[in-house]
Formats: C-alpha cells, sequence, structure tokens
C-alpha cells in the first residue's frame, strides 16, 4: 500500500500502542524488541534533548546556539524515527510460516465461540499485534 509520511507515522504509534507488553512474547517474536525499544525511545527522548539544549546554552555561550539547536533536532528526530519504523513494519506482510500460524490462530479462537473479525488474506504485522492483543485480552478475562 502507498502510504503518506504522516499516515506511516500514525500507524507505527497505532501499531507501537497495539502490541502487547508482555515478557513471554520476546521468546517468539523480534518485534517485541523493537516495540519496546521504540516505547523506549518515544518516552525518553524528548526530554534528554530539552535537556541537551539547556545545558549547552546554560555553560556555552549564545555563540553555541547553532550547535545546541542541532543537537536538538538530532536527538528529537529519534523518536519520529521510531514511529517511521514501526509504521513500515507494521504495513509489511507476514513471512508465510507467521501467516499460516496467525490464521490457525484466528480460526482457533473463532471455533471456540469467539468472534474475531481480523484478515486473513495476506495477514499484515499490524493484523498480528491485534490477535496478539485481543488475545492477551481475553486471557486476563478468563483468569
Amino acid at each position: 500500500m502507498k502510504l503518506s509520511i504522516l499516515e506511516i507515522i500514525l500507524l507505527g504509534r497505532k501499531y507501537m500502542n497495539l502490541w502487547p507488553s508482555r515478557v513471554e512474547l520476546g521468546e517468539y517474536f523480534m518485534e517485541y524488541h523493537a516495540v519496546k525499544v521504540s516505547r523506549l525511545v518515544c518516552k525518553v527522548m524528548p526530554g534528554l534533548a530539552v535537556f541537551c539544549l539547556i545545558l549547552q546554552l546554560y555553560f556555552g555561550s549564545m555563540a553555541a546556539l547553532p550547535q545546541a539547536l542541532l543537537y536538538t533536532l538530532c536527538i528529537m528526530s529519534f523518536p519520529l524515527q521510531a514511529l517511521i519504523f514501526m509504521g513500515i513494519k507494521a504495513d509489511k506482510f507476514l513471512p508465510p510460516a507467521l501467516a499460516n500460524w496467525y490464521k490457525e490462530s484466528v480460526a482457533r479462537v473463532n471455533q471456540s465461540g469467539g468472534d474475531i473479525k481480523l484478515s486473513t488474506q495476506r495477514p499484515r504485522y499490524l493484523d498480528l499485534a491485534h490477535l496478539l492483543n485481543l488475545s492477551y485480552k481475553n486471557s486476563y478475562k478468563t483468569s
């Protein structure tokens, strides 16, 4: 699908928020680690950028302003880069083995009385995040 840069960023945020924060997923999916790092980058880097700007202006003079702004913009771009990376990953199709597992899981949940309306034709990583999110929400309700 052709997406604009804004749509990719919004898709990345949606994917990052949908992916469950369960440690056991790290054993099976590399995306867990990427999402975890992206969440950390989006949380920490804006504050770090402001801290670097204030620190450089405090210890430097006004002559250091262009350099301080450059560093701040560079550090502020990291969360944006993380969201773009997550958006591109969310839009990719699942590899065949993972797609088969995904289809079987959706069928198994629907057979056991669930009513999941997720894509089974060429599923994407975003669909996988939806499935994992739904399955962990349901496991909390039954426990």
